[in-house]
């Protein structure tokens, strides 16, 4: 299978962010004060799809951290993510490679939260490498093993469940189909599938129901590649119950707009083992109608990018549902 067309805007600059120089002074002089070293050098995180400060930042006593800034005032929503990241990642099991909270602090109307920055961390390839896809696999299934049974400091935080956002936000062809939601930009041919598009995305909340913790999040702009190849996860701001396979298929959506075999890669990973025959469909019908329907959604206060993000992921998981399916 070859490649398939890629998203307009590479996912390693998608954000729209500030720099270090646009933060407030005394934002930047608390920040300093707290890592106890001024900083020298500031690298901005350019994926994602906030319009919060990441960034890699050198200090003059030479080690990095990756530090994120948010404002109180103006991005409270966002706030709440940097503060449920430091809360779930201070508790992940110790050997998966996850970067770190060192420290949180609300200072000058920002809440800031400082990470260990990984080693030559960089966003993998898209289309993928191989080899940086086989290490993203390999590191997940360390994940999903250990949390098969989650820590109970984990569940302490408190967690929804991927049964119930599969059943309120993960049926838009549903919706759609009774007329509750504007067609999204598909092609007739999408539409004569409706019925089974509704069917197999229907199952998806009776699959989703476990007591095992998943990411939640897992696309290609949450992984990084460290200095020797190793892959790491970061932003766990929305980890759940769940199954993991579940996260295997959304990260294989951009394996398949690679042009590799991702149904061989979810058939033979290990969190995909106790799967449902139809799980990966649903999952692909599922997600699909949400990245389209979110696409078709209007303009955002997040990064303008967004928007052609979803539209692309919406296409590419549609096309590997049809291809699946024998739609063409």
């Amino acid at each position: 299978m070859s490649a398939l067309p890629l998203p307009a805007v590479p996912y390693d600059r998608t954000a729209i962010r500030p720099d270090w120089a646009d933060l407030p002074p005394d934002l930047r002089a608390t920040i300093e004060d707290r890592l106890g070293s001024p900083v020298t050098g500031a690298r901005t995180a350019g994926g994602g799809f906030t319009r919060g400060f990441a960034a890699v930042l050198d200090t003059a006593a030479g080690e990095p951290v990756f530090v994120k800034a948010a404002s109180l005032i103006g991005q409270p929503d966002l706030c709440h993510w940097y503060a449920r990241e430091a809360a779930v990642t201070a508790v992940l099991p110790p050997r998966l490679r996850v970067p770190r909270p060192r420290w949180t602090l609300t200072t000058a109307d920002h809440f800031v939260i400082c990470l260990d920055a990984v080693d030559g961390g960089r966003m993998p390839t898209l289309p993928w490498v191989p080899a940086e896809l086989d290490a993203t696999l390999t590191a997940y299934a360390t994940v999903a093993d250990a949390l098969r049974e989650p820590p109970a400091e984990l569940v302490a935080l408190g967690l929804s469940g991927l049964a119930g956002v599969a059943h309120t936000d993960l049926s838009w062809w549903r919706e759609i189909a009774a007329g509750r939601e504007p067609v999204p930009a598909v092609s007739a041919g999408t539409l004569d599938r409706l019925p089974e598009l509704v069917r197999l995305e229907a199952l998806l909340p009776g699959y989703a129901a476990t007591g095992t913790v998943i990411h939640n999040d897992l696309r290609l702009d949450n992984v990084l590649i460290d200095r020797v190849g190793d892959a790491w996860f970061c932003d766990w701001n929305w980890v759940c119950f769940g199954p993991a396979w579940f996260d295997v298929a959304g990260l294989l959506v951009t394996a398949y707009a690679s042009g590799l075999d991702a149904d061989r890669f979810f058939a033979t990973h290990p969190a995909a083992a106790e799967a449902p025959p139809h799980a990966l469909d649903a999952t692909l019908a599922a997600m699909s109608g949400y990245w389209l329907c979110r696409a078709a959604s209007g303009p955002t206060g997040a990064s303008p990018h967004v928007r052609t993000h979803e539209q692309w992921s919406g296409e590419m998981a549609l096309a590997w549902l049809a291809r699946r399916q024998g739609w063409r």
